[in-house]
């Protein structure tokens, strides 16, 4: 009994929770690494000029318990009100099969993006099933899988208009006026720096521009349903693109916007089954014509076939599309939304057509008996035509609205003269009851009943040239699996199909795959939460408001910055926001000719494909031998450009994962000519607690919530990139042209679509700090550092390490050089990230950033024994790689260059390969013990690009 009560109630039990290894666990790494404790392996790690040993100043760790009861005391001051704001945003049922199947299992919210699609085969199957649902609905050949949000998915078809019009001299794209007003203003702000024009006007005036596209809202933004096809034949009489945004629901009932020759579809897939919580994170749909595929932003998942012939799913042409193409690159999206399509594709899968049907019928019958009754009391109705939304035009807005609020009701009040109303799946009668006492007053005698038997005869809301007559969703997906066992089935289905981190580790460098704890996870579900409008009065948001707040106040102290905007909804939205806070600073300097980005050749994709976003030169600096900037280069480049030097975009520690021992001077060149310094903060947890972007120099960061903080990848997304800044750039960070938050920056264009983007998923990083305090976050990085260094130290006797920075460290990644092996024995890159399939682990980060490497982080939540596991796979694999050298397998009969092995092999009548088939499929202990089974073969993505076919093949297809 030698402890006291402060032990016993263990305040930091989650810090051993997160960081995977023990106490003793970290003693045998440093005595591996040769260390004589982690701040000593922090010493000979990190330069000394950069090392701060302040204390961040979160304060203590808390207890999962202690956290989320505090959590919920905020959420708590939350009003759930009932919502009827629309503006692509509405109140829906989330299926609990799905729910808690998908949305709360680790088994899908772990995943990463599936670049190893031998062991992804079920959420890419879950995201053709979303291709084909949008096909369908928009009546379009051509599908993604997923975009961020239905505005930045708008402006990403303004972006896709420029480039493929055939009318070259137009640089106008006219915007209705009935799109939504948040939609308008992120595509208005993307415009001003791709130095387009923007024309808003109403719908029919786009004849009199002559434009390289223009976008039109269907049904429109006040619930207007019209015939736009001469509209859209008209934009392209001028060679123009036409782009719809419609919504999701409404096209279960209405004619599809490409059956009115629509070239471009889009919109938020949100309403089928993911929560609004307070605006994100929600699927936006993108659908084009088959012409335009190369140009189509984000990612395709298309049908390809593995080695046996067998039909196998993979990401088509755009895997990686930037790290290729770069500043050529169609978009900088790196980060999708595929969990959230995921549970959109599930839910047309659970509902059916005939489902859906009824709940687009329900929600549009409730519309038309609000609108009779509306009507039958004298209310003037904007439109004589809906689906779900009627605007109301009052005198007596002042009087509605305080009664709305009384019966905690939102409704849609920025416009002038009038009330906007959007009912939705969740409307009931007793619903629209409440709506006519809302705007009627007591008395007014209406009965939802005796309106209803009117409204069943027809009402002609819709007119009937717009009423869809193709069926939809014919394929067998949509129509087997709607009973809920038959719907749990399908889902752990697909799940046992993919490799997660619930299963092992995943080492993927510069990706960050750590812990996602369940009391992190938690609050997510909670209605507080998700039930809330992103456009919901701040009176209302008070939890969300501190929540918010104390997670800002947070990352400003990890990141040495003065202030944090939480609006971009990606890392890639993080790095266009940073660069056009650059931007707008020299502007209001009156140094716009400022435009000049350096990047250093190191680094990631999406940084030049940014810089192109916001009309940036890309000038590529130079790397020497050892991975680090070429200051020499630097400096020639830095006085070239001179006054017209805006920025340098530098990740740190480096993509080659390294601690560069010149990045203060690579600050002080940059300042020096007048720039600002960009640090990409990709690699974030290499700094957390022992240095920050501030503190070396940086002007601005994003930060991967989903890396660094926990927010889980989702299989691909979701994500958020907000970004840190020093208080000289705080003006120019985005605002929103809805929700006026108060800070100096609200005025400013937006860059999503929702004013804190993602708020749903920011509890996950509230509790991943809190729960760790400044003990843990610190402890965090440096257990990151010594795994990685302990990985490195261990593989280096068979594998080339191909960079190390001071006294031969790594950073919390390391870099193992296969061309060099690839050279004496003929195997590759990728056959060792096939073959480690069969050791039960996803591959490290194949062939980024230097072609014919692997890149492998093991983050600090994996334990000693979890590492040794990998480490003892990859020396097997050494040890197979020999065999092939020394001639005992030749290099095409090999357990190598035939990976992954299936069950299909193992099953064959005859084995004629010069290995075993214990060899093939239990090359370890430790894979007897427990199996993961890819189910395809090696795929082959060359037949995939050149036969492109990416909407769902029947059940036959796949064989027995």
């Amino acid at each position: 009994m030698t402890q006291s009560l402060l032990e016993l109630e263990q305040k930091n039990a989650f810090i051993g929770r997160h960081v995977g290894p023990s106490e003793q666990e970290v003693a045998e790494m440093l005595a591996v690494v040769g260390a004589e404790s982690l701040d000593d392996l922090i010493r000979q790690t990190v330069p000394a000029s950069i090392l701060n040993d302040q204390p961040l100043g979160i304060g203590e760790s808390r207890t999962e318990v202690e956290a989320l009861a505090y959590l919920k005391s905020l959420a708590q001051q939350n009003k759930v009100y009932k919502s009827y704001i629309g503006m692509g945003y509405h109140d829906t049922h989330v299926p609990l099969v799905i729910q808690r199947n998908v949305l709360e299992n680790p088994g899908w919210y772990t995943a990463y993006t599936p670049y190893q699609p031998e062991i992804a085969q079920g959420r890419l199957e879950a995201l053709l099933n979303f291709q084909q649902m949008t096909q369908d609905l928009t009546g379009l050949p051509l599908a993604s899988a997923s975009l961020l949000d239905e505005a930045t998915a708008a402006a990403e078809a303004m972006a896709l208009a420029k480039r493929v019009s055939k009318n070259k001299k137009a640089n106008t794209f006219f915007i209705a006026d009935d799109v939504h007003p948040q939609t308008i203003d992120v595509v208005r702000e993307r415009a001003e720096h791709y130095g387009f024009d923007i024309v808003v006007a109403p719908a029919e005036a786009v004849v009199e521009h002559e434009l390289f596209g223009a976008l039109f809202q269907y049904p429109s933004t006040t619930g207007q349903i019209r015939d736009i096809q001469a509209l859209i034949a008209k934009v392209q009489s001028q060679k123009g693109i036409a782009c719809v945004a419609a919504d999701i629901l409404s096209l279960v009932l209405l004619k599809a916007p490409g059956q009115l020759g629509a070239d471009v579809v889009l919109g938020n897939a949100q309403r089928f089954g993911v929560p609004m919580g307070y605006g994100g994170p929600h699927a936006a749909f993108f659908a084009t014509r088959d012409e335009h595929k190369r140009s189509l932003p984000g990612r395709i998942i298309g049908v390809s076939r593995d080695t046996r012939g067998k039909p196998a799913l993979r990401m088509a042409m755009q895997t990686r599309e930037q790290h290729i193409r770069r500043e050529k690159a169609n978009s900088n999206i790196c980060t999708a939304q595929v969990l959230l399509a995921n549970m959109s594709s599930f839910f047309a899968v659970y509902h059916g057509p005939e489902g859906l049907k009824r709940i687009a019928e329900r929600t549009h019958r409730l519309t038309d008996i609000l609108a009779l009754g509306l009507k039958s009391k004298g209310v003037q109705l904007k439109h004589d035509s809906w689906f779900d939304t009627l605007t109301i035009v009052t005198n007596d807005k002042d009087a509605i609205v305080a009664r709305a609020l009384a019966a905690g009701v939102n409704l849609r009040t920025d416009l002038d003269g009038a009330l906007g109303v959007s009912l939705s799946e969740t409307t009931t009668r007793a619903d629209v009851a409440e709506l006519f006492d809302i705007f009627l007053g007591a008395g007014h005698g209406l009965e939802v009943e005796a309106l209803d038997a009117v409204a069943a005869k027809g009402t002609g809301s819709i007119p009937a040239a717009l009423l869809r007559d193709e069926p939809i969703l014919s394929h067998e997906v949509f129509n087997q699996y709607h009973s809920e066992s038959e719907m749990l089935r399908y889902i752990h289905k697909l799940e046992m199909k993919d490799l997660a981190l619930n299963y092992g580790m995943i080492s993927l460098g510069s990706c960050t795959m750590k812990l996602n704890a369940t009391a992190e996870m938690v609050p997510v579900s909670w209605p507080e939460f998700a039930q809330i409008h992103p456009f919901a009065p701040l009176d209302q948001t008070v939890g969300y408001q501190q929540m918010i707040g104390e997670l800002e106040d947070w990352l400003v102290k990890v990141t040495g910055y003065d202030a944090i905007c939480i609006q971009p909804n990606s890392g890639a939205q993080g790095e266009y926001a940073g660069l056009l806070a650059i931007k707008k600073y020299h502007e209001s300097r009156n140094e716009g000719h400022r435009d000049i980005c350096l990047i250093p050749s190191s680094a990631h994709g999406t940084n030049p494909a940014s810089a192109q976003m916001v009309n940036m030169k890309v000038i590529v600096v130079a790397c020497d031998k050892k991975g680090n900037v070429d200051m020499a280069d630097l400096k020639a480049k830095a006085a070239e450009a001179g006054e017209n030097l805006a920025c340098i975009m530098a990740t740190y520690p480096s993509t080659h994962g390294v601690y560069e021992e010149s990045i203060r001077e690579i600050c002080d060149i940059i300042h020096s000519y007048g720039g600002q310094v960009y640090m990409d903060g990709a690699n974030m947890n290499a700094q957390v607690g022992i240095t920050s972007p501030g503190f070396i120099g940086s002007d601005v960061s994003h930060l991967n919530l989903h890396k660094t903080f926990a927010i889980p990848h989702g299989g691909g997304g979701p994500g958020m990139g907000p970004i840190g800044v020093k208080a000289h750039l705080a003006p120019f960070v985005a605002g929103h042209a809805v929700v006026k938050t108060g800070k100096e920056s609200r005025d400013n264009g937006a860059v999503s679509a929702a004013p804190f983007g993602s708020a749903s998923i920011l509890p996950i990083s509230w509790m991943y700090v809190a729960m760790l305090g400044d003990e843990g976050l610190k402890r965090s990085t440096q257990v990151a550092i010594l795994n990685a260094n302990y990985l490195m130290k261990s593989l280096a006797e068979d594998f080339p390490i191909l960079y190390t920075g001071r006294n031969d460290r790594v950073a919390h990644e390391c870099i193992v050089d296969l061309r060099p092996l690839k050279e004496e024995c003929g195997i590759s890159e990728m056959d060792v990230a096939k073959r480690l399939m069969d050791y039960g682990f996803h591959a490290p980060t194949m062939s980024f950033p230097v072609a014919g490497t692997l890149m492998i982080e093991p983050t600090e939540s994996e334990s000693k024994v979890e590492i040794d596991r990998f480490i003892h796979a990859m020396k097997q694999i050494r040890e197979e790689m020999r065999r092939v050298q020394s001639g005992q397998w030749t290099l095409e009969d090999n357990p190598l260059v035939n990976a992954p092995h299936t069950q299909d092999d193992v099953m064959d009548a005859e084995w004629n390969r010069a290995y075993s088939r214990e060899q093939a499929v239990f090359p370890s202990v430790e894979v007897r013990r427990s199996k993961f089974w890819p189910t395809v073969n090696r795929i082959d993505d060359v037949y995939g690009d050149r036969n492109l076919f990416c909407s769902c093949l029947p059940t036959e297809a796949y064989g027995e």
